[in-house]
């Protein structure tokens, strides 16, 4: 087990003891009453958002931080919006703005970046899968 899940358990347990003190004493004291099926309703959707955030957090922690734009060179992408010539394309699970160096590219479409113009991605088509399609066709 980790330090981060040691915490994180921890920490829902106490949060989970804090609902219930409040639902239970806290509460009743200025007339607000909830049932015993209602406070396991709120404390169930508590631990399900607990959980959520935890996965969420170690996701976005075990991701690998572009360090600057020259390591974008030769990533592939796809397009999201479209490029005639400037868009938006997803590279390495971001968003970047885009021009396409080869023509008008639809959304969907696979995309290589070959340069950059300060914060703007130079792409074009990605054609590698298009080559091998070509000589399974050939053959």
């Amino acid at each position: 087990m980790t330090g981060r899940l040691i915490i994180a358990i921890i920490s829902t347990i106490l949060e989970e003891v804090a609902i219930v003190i409040i639902v239970r004493w806290g509460l009743p004291e200025i007339g607000v009453n909830i049932p015993i099926p209602g406070l396991i309703a709120i404390m169930v959707a508590w631990l399900v958002y607990s959980i959520f955030t935890f996965r969420m957090g170690t996701r976005a922690l075990k991701k690998t931080p572009v360090t600057n734009l020259p390591d974008m060179i030769g990533s592939e992408g796809k397009v999201v919006s479209t490029l005639a010539p400037q868009g938006i394309v997803r590279i390495k699970g971001e968003l970047w703005i885009a021009t396409s160096a080869s023509g008008v590219l639809e959304p969907g479409g696979e995309v290589i970046v070959i340069g950059q113009d300060r914060l703007k991605l130079i792409v074009q088509e990605n054609t590698t899968d298009n080559n091998v399609e070509s000589a399974e066709q050939l053959v």
